[in-house]
């Protein structure tokens, strides 16, 4: 093959692998075969908070700082947000587990896919506003917990089905992604660490907290 028709061929290899054929091998773009970490919408977020804000105003609760946790991103990524109101921001940010519904008790297996329920028993996880409560004992974690009530009729079973919110030994300070952090029996659980910062805020207001879980 002489250089001019080597060089020809060349490119054309060149575009047929930067195309890809659609009638054979293909080259798949970057989002489709690696997918990117699913991080926090701040567009989204910034919306909420402005919505429990209102809410927390026409409600007299506490107007610093409110819980959000949305549960449309996977659950190994950090998405239990302690949002500080009068800096419009975001004060922490740490992982959080959902209720395992029918799935196995402490494992993963609907990291990007939790199903929701107010039925007493069905140890899922309620979405709504929620108002925390007394400041109590628990059996897990750091060994304290907050009531949670529901405030929505889509949670208003949350003090019947003994939901509340508490750390859990087993949840991690870090983002786990892909795997996704254990699910308990519908209690929003963070990490041991995490707790102890978020801890001293809710000791100190003198207005009830609201925590907000949505999708």
């Amino acid at each position: 093959m002489n250089p001019f028709k080597k060089l020809v061929f060349l490119v054309l290899l060149l575009v047929f692998v930067s195309n890809g054929d659609s009638s054979g091998i293909s080259f798949r773009n970057q989002n489709s075969t690696f997918a990117s970490k699913p991080t926090i919408n701040i567009v989204k977020t910034k919306e909420k908070a402005k919505q429990a804000y209102e809410f927390c105003k026409k409600n007299k609760m506490d107007t610093t700082f409110c819980i959000l946790i949305d549960m449309s991103l996977h659950s190994g990524v950090k998405r239990f947000l302690v949002w500080d109101f009068q800096k419009d921001t975001i004060q922490h940010l740490f992982l959080v587990g959902h209720g395992c519904c029918d799935n196995m008790w402490s494992y993963d297996q609907s990291k990007d896919s939790p199903q929701f329920s107010n039925v007493d028993g069905s140890h899922c996880s309620s979405l709504g506003k929620y108002r925390l409560g007394k400041r109590g004992y628990s059996n897990w974690g750091v060994h304290i917990n907050y009531q949670m009530h529901g405030l929505e009729s889509t949670n208003s079973n949350a003090n019947k089905r003994l939901i509340c919110f508490h750390s859990w030994e087993v949840v991690s300070d870090s983002e786990v992604y892909p795997d996704g952090t254990p699910e308990g029996w519908g209690c929003p659980t963070i990490s041991n660490n995490s707790f102890k910062l978020i801890d001293p805020l809710l000791q100190k207001t003198t207005l009830p907290v609201l925590m907000w879980i949505y999708q």
